[in-house]
């Protein structure tokens, strides 16, 4: 959140929030609190985050109650009980917001919640009347900041001075142009160096819509620059300082930048209504959105190593089991050693000894077949469902759909363990699923059976897909009727596809879009063309111990799908209805 945003969102919160009385706090995550205000008209809710790449304040609408007993909330509730929101300031070009609170609006701030919008240097503090420091977001200690070390209990001291001019409107274009070209530089390293408040995403704003190359011209050399793009540079700059001074915002998309609060355009009278805010809804739509992408992203990649990490394990497992089975042909050479000592004249005793013991390394390796067999086998069964788990997650597209693959990895690792010699595996407690199979949207945990993606086909019949183990299992062995066809890429891991051929006999066209689903949610999405196996679901059999979606069949008929032909049918068939 630049100066402009800031300053856009503070001129729209200040008619209702002054004055407003502080009712709740709340953690929302690690680097976000969550302040409940209340007015006349009910609770306005205000988000302050001084995570580094989203520093931000805005209002929120009503969020789930979370974190409020962390300890920064409990200080804040205890300091801030009882008070009114009184003030709501920023001064100069810095991006420091201070919110005053007193008992009344007349009487002075007993209470400053100051928030530091700067990057990795962001922090949130609560200062006393003497502006000592109560509680803060984060210490910063001396080895952290030479400059400006603080914790609790000390005397607040500001951010370091701004470097630069500040703005001025009244500053003439000669003496503004003059000092943008002492050195040849960049538009973009003048304007923010020159000048203060300026950052990447106001020099994009300012350069918007210039002819030509506007997206090019921050860096551009302040030489190279024609003097139409000085003159359209600066009508920029004064309309974006008169958007300051007459606090005239609004919130676009776009515009040089994602989004940006005031338009080059003079317009007459404020562009929302008071009391609406549509800056500050917008911008939180926006920093949710970003955010929840983010985490999506992050979690995506922790699942992904966890994947890989575990496969890699698994490769390895098997292949000291398979260097084990291998050595089982030696036991014979083991033997005929042993027959040839004792089949000597005199064998001495370390002899008969040494050949008992080439007796018993034969039989114990004759013996591990047993074993190293099936275990070699689940390793390969263990390896499978990652590598399906993999393309799961590659396929994966919401929060609940990661969940779900979490859940399953949990359970792999879990089963993983309790193979191992010593490890015991803690009994769960049985399901309370009425139909006895895994329970929870799209596989995790809860009491609503899995939400596989549906869609109808042509001719109206629907298909069902499976986007996790759960998934499969769930329409492949628990809701398959006779008469349903399964469908599965041809030894490549992927969703499994029914098309629910017990409603009516499909048409050819309704096999193809089946081919065509099966070979798009696989590994093998990227080709033109996929060997799909399409195989009755009742000859489908659950493979015992293995993960859930794991099954095995015989025989079935082999179609090719398209993967590009499934983009079209998702993109134009509708969900189905529910009954």
């Amino acid at each position: 959140m630049d100066l402009t945003s800031l300053r856009a969102v503070l001129a729209e919160l200040r008619a209702p929030l002054l004055p407003s009385r502080f009712e709740k706090a709340q953690q929302s995550d690690a680097h976000s609190v969550q302040l409940g205000l209340r007015r006349l008209d009910g609770l306005q809710w205000l988000e302050l985050s001084w995570l580094a790449e989203a520093p931000r304040l805005v209002a929120i609408a009503a969020p789930r109650r979370q974190g409020d007993g962390s300890t920064l909330a409990q200080q804040l509730q205890h300091g801030l009980r009882g008070l009114a929101l009184v003030s709501l300031g920023q001064r100069g070009w810095e991006r420091v917001v201070e919110l005053g609170f007193a008992s009344r609006p007349a009487e002075p701030v007993q209470r400053t919640l100051l928030l530091e919008l700067m990057g990795r240097h962001s922090n949130l503090f609560l200062l006393d009347g003497e502006r000592r420091v109560i509680a803060l977001a984060r210490q910063v200690r001396s080895g952290q900041s030479r400059l400006r070390p603080i914790g609790t209990g000390d005397l607040y001291q500001p951010p370091p001075a701004l470097t630069g001019e500040p703005p001025r409107r009244l500053e003439s274009q000669e003496s503004w142009r003059r000092r943008l070209t002492l050195l040849p530089v960049p538009l973009r390293r003048a304007l923010m160096e020159v000048y203060q408040g300026i950052g990447p995403a106001l020099v994009q704003q300012l350069c918007a819509d210039l002819e030509p190359s506007g997206a090019a011209l921050p860096d551009q050399l302040v030489t190279e620059l024609s003097e139409a793009q000085w003159h359209g540079l600066w009508s920029h700059w004064q309309a974006w300082l008169s958007a300051l001074e007459e606090e005239r915002f609004a919130l676009q998309w776009g515009g040089g930048s994602a989004y940006r609060c005031w338009t080059p355009e003079r317009r007459d009278g404020r562009d929302a209504p008071a009391g609406r805010l549509l800056i500050n809804r917008g911008l939180a739509s926006y920093y949710g959105a970003r955010l929840a992408e983010r985490s999506r992203d992050q979690r995506r990649r922790a699942l992904l190593q966890r994947l890989l990490s575990a496969a890699e394990r698994e490769r390895r497992q098997a292949s000291q089991q398979q260097e084990l089975l291998e050595a089982v042909p030696s036991s014979d050479g083991l033997q005929q050693r042993a027959d040839a000592l004792l089949c000597l004249r005199a064998p001495s005793r370390d002899q008969i000894d040494e050949a008992q013991a080439l007796y018993r390394k034969a039989r114990k390796l004759r013996r591990s077949v047993a074993a190293i067999t099936p275990r070699l086998e689940l390793h390969r069964q263990r390896l499978d469902s990652l590598e399906t788990s993999l393309t799961f997650l590659e396929q994966a597209e919401e929060s609940l759909s990661l969940e779900a693959l979490e859940e399953e990895l949990e359970e792999l690792i879990g089963g993983a363990t309790q193979e191992r010699p010593g490890h015991r595996r803690p009994r769960r407690r049985a399901s309370g699923s009425p139909s006895g199979g895994p329970s929870g949207a799209g596989g995790a945990g809860g009491g609503t059976p899995p939400q596989p993606l549906e869609l109808l086909s042509a001719s109206g019949l629907l298909l069902q897909v499976g986007r996790n183990h759960r998934q499969n299992e769930w329409i492949s062995l628990r809701q398959a009727r006779r008469g349903d066809l399964w469908f599965h890429a041809q030894e490549i891991p992927g969703s499994h596809v029914v098309l629910k051929g017990s409603v009516r006999p499909p048409a050819e066209a309704d096999l193809a879009a089946a081919a065509d689903l099966a070979a798009h949610f696989s590994r093998g999405r990227g080709n033109r063309r996929v060997p799909v196996v399409m195989v009755a679901t009742e000859a489908l059999q659950r493979i015992p111990g293995a993960l859930p979606g794991t099954v095995r069949h015989r025989g079935g008929t082999v179609l090719w799908g398209e993967p590009e032909r499934a983009r079209a049918l998702l993109a134009q068939t509708p969900p189905p209805q529910a009954p």
